[in-house]
């Protein structure tokens, strides 16, 4: 039995988040905006207090530019008015002056009384757009120099992006410690990256052989820098008491699609030339023609979203199933989402969430290796 089997396919909580949608992605039909369900505070925070009040262990808050809201300025309003669920903020690395953004996470995490989770984002800067190299490196210097402010540590750093000398911000986190690191991303120097500083690995949705050897490469890559990873999925679900109607659910999702505005749709990310996207664009064209790569995994999402573009579909017993499934290969975490948001947290909530063990990966900013 190798390590991650021991470690990560041992029975036990899995994480179970939801999708706070601050970037303009909320649809009755795929493809098709309406005003009611463009990213709003009203809008936005219903969704995250309602994944709250159903019991989801986290919550993602995406980053956009073009598309939706500030996700740091509406996870500091949202920290006020949630209990226990978390908050998985995603940044983007380069985008704000290092010392700001320390004290700025751990004034949000002591707002949420120590339930920050961070997500850590290497896309293009707006309008600063770098090769894939380079990129990275920006992303390792701004995650080891993060890390070490938000732990309290004093910096004397010079690197290629990244040339300062400061003391850290008195304000700290609830813990004392960095928050953890999600991290996702799948070209060589993405994987390099994460093995050497994240502390969750996510990856899109996939076969699930397929999610096994991701997460059986990212374990060794991991080892070659001394460290351990936890793994998440980003998915898409539709759950309904019967396969017949959830199928049913889906297609009508899709029945008002136009394909030039999907295509549209996908383009306004920044991430539409990543290798994660390029896979998932290949899942999609590996479909049959209802559009289901594999049992319960349905690639329809994709023709109007770029990033994770797959569903799992099902009944209440294979939706379950299928999470199982993923857990069996090491998947520790399951960051999900649906159409309507609010109303798919409902669903699953109902016929999904009592059925399955689960809890936070990480107890508030608990302390996690760096």
């Amino acid at each position: 039995m190798t390590a991650v089997d021991s470690q990560e396919t041992s029975p036990g909580p899995v994480e179970i988040s939801w999708f706070g949608a601050l970037c303009d992605d909320d649809y009755e039909f795929l493809g098709v905006p309406e005003d009611h369900l463009k990213s709003s505070w009203p809008h936005c925070s219903n969704i995250v207090k309602t994944a709250d009040r159903l019991g989801y262990d986290n919550v993602l808050l995406p980053s956009g530019y073009d598309l939706g809201m500030d996700s740091t300025s509406f996870a500091a309003a949202i920290a006020t008015c949630t209990e226990q669920i978390q908050l998985l903020l995603a940044v983007r690395m380069g985008e704000m002056w290092l010392p700001q953004l320390a004290r700025q996470l751990a004034t949000i995490d002591q707002m949420a009384n120590g339930r920050l989770t961070i997500n850590i984002i290497s896309s293009d800067i707006p309008g600063a757009p770098l090769e894939s190299e380079p990129r990275y490196q920006r992303t390792r210097e701004w995650m080891t120099v993060l890390r070490a402010l938000l732990n309290g540590e004093s910096i004397d750093f010079h690197g290629e992006f990244v040339d300062l000398v400061v003391d850290p911000p008195r304000m700290r986190t609830v813990s004392g410690h960095c928050p953890p690191f999600y991290f996702g991303g799948f070209s060589p120097a993405a994987k390099d990256t994460a093995a050497e500083h994240a502390d969750v690995f996510l990856t899109w949705p996939d076969k699930v052989a397929s999610v096994g050897e991701t997460v059986q490469e990212m374990a060794a890559m991991a080892a070659g820098y001394d460290r351990t990873l936890k793994y998440g999925l980003r998915a898409h679900v539709i759950v309904r008491e019967t396969e017949a109607e959830a199928r049913a659910a889906a297609t009508r999702l899709l029945s008002k699609l136009d394909d030039d505005q999907g295509e549209k749709i996908r383009q306004k990310s920044l991430d539409t030339a990543s290798a994660g996207v390029a896979r998932q664009n290949a899942l999609r064209e590996a479909a049959e023609d209802d559009g289901f790569v594999e049992e319960n995994l349905w690639t329809g999402v994709g023709r109007a979203r770029s990033g994770a573009g797959a569903a799992i579909v099902g009944d209440p017993d294979q939706v379950l199933a299928k999470l199982q499934a993923y857990r069996a290969v090491g998947v520790g975490a399951f960051i999900l989402s649906g159409y309507t948001h609010a109303a798919e947290a409902d669903l699953f909530a109902k016929h999904v969430l009592p059925n399955i063990e689960h809890g936070p990966l990480y107890e508030g900013s608990t302390t996690v290796p760096g």
